[in-house]
């Protein structure tokens, strides 16, 4: 008989066809629901474990951190982002922070130019109609959207997923601006036009993209959202944390921006319903990464972080302080 590589405790169910790998490896301990911190630092204490897989919706502060007990080893998380997690106050405990990065870049990216094109073209009111039994027969002139072929877009955040989401957008003609800490190699640029400066970008942003972790603090404010022209489409993917959320109630209702699609919000579940009733916003409840091969890839690569640390070995997918 194998020996186990040690206890792991769950926030999240673990799926039959992953459950028999994860139960070769560990003595499992998993929930039938998605716990809350609370939950989980008392099943953590309880049970002792060596490592800890968890999601992203779960807040693990220095508060949190503290109440683990002196067995945990690692703390996975399933998600590229890790501004939930205090990363400076696990490794000063000696834990191992693990993500999932790379496995999720092309569903976010596809997500992305969902939101992309349900924004531009009134989506979410056209749904609403056949919902209703196709009440409304749009005339020749209503219900319209804008093109989305050849507009600019400006990305924020030229990562994986932002590169990812140029190389869809040229699909539709799109010129691509971007702005990143540091400029890209020409290979990885591909011709897209640098900006050094966001605020020099934006004015010449017909679609504003955002691509990049949160953890930053706000990005798009008001004085922002004014920079850029009338009539421009914002798409966010990324994090809530990066919009002031009133400020773009305000530039939605006031017609500045055209429309907004959003996947990520300030506060979720409990969101700022107003996004939901303006007609010019088509809304996602944070699913970039929703599909069965992408979660799967991301379980499997949380749990192959913490059998690496479990057997002694440094993973790829550490996240450092």
């Amino acid at each position: 008989m194998i020996a186990k590589l040690g206890r792991l405790v769950a926030s999240l169910p673990i799926p039959r066809h992953l459950r028999d790998g994860v139960e070769a490896a560990f003595v499992v301990v998993a929930p039938e629901r998605h716990l809350k911190t609370d939950e989980l630092l008392a099943l953590a204490n309880q049970h002792q474990p060596d490592g800890i897989l968890m999601s992203l919706g779960m807040p693990m502060r220095a508060e949190h951190i503290a109440q683990l007990p002196a067995s945990v080893r690692v703390l996975a998380t399933t998600s590229v982002g890790y501004d939930h997690i205090d990363i400076a106050a696990a490794n000063a405990r000696g834990i191992v922070v693990c993500n999932t990065p790379d496995v999720l870049t092309d569903a976010t990216a596809d997500t992305h130019m969902l939101l992309l094109l349900g924004a531009a073209r009134c989506a979410k009111a056209h749904v609403r109609n056949m919902d209703g039994g196709w009440k409304i027969r749009n005339g020749f002139f209503q219900g319209l959207g804008v093109d989305v072929t050849g507009k600019t877009m400006g990305i924020v955040g030229m990562g994986r997923i932002g590169r990812a989401v140029a190389d869809r957008a040229r699909g539709f003609r799109m010129p691509i601006l971007y702005h990143n800490r540091n400029r890209l190699s020409p290979d990885l640029e591909a011709g897209a036009r640098y900006f050094p400066s966001l605020d020099e970008m934006l004015p010449h942003c017909q679609v504003l993209s955002l691509n990049l972790p949160g953890g930053q603090g706000v990005l798009m404010t008001r004085e922002r959202f004014a920079q850029l022209p009338k009539g421009a489409i914002f798409v966010n993917s990324a994090r809530g944390s990066l919009v002031d959320e009133e400020a773009l109630v305000e530039a939605l209702k006031s017609g500045h921006l055209g429309s907004a699609g959003l996947d990520v919000f300030q506060k979720e579940p409990n969101f700022d319903t107003r996004l939901n009733d303006l007609e010019n916003t088509f809304l996602l409840p944070h699913v970039g990464s929703a599909t069965i091969e992408t979660r799967t890839a991301m379980a499997e690569l949380a749990i192959d972080g913490i059998v690496a640390v479990l057997s002694g070995r440094t993973p790829d997918n550490v996240v450092q302080a």
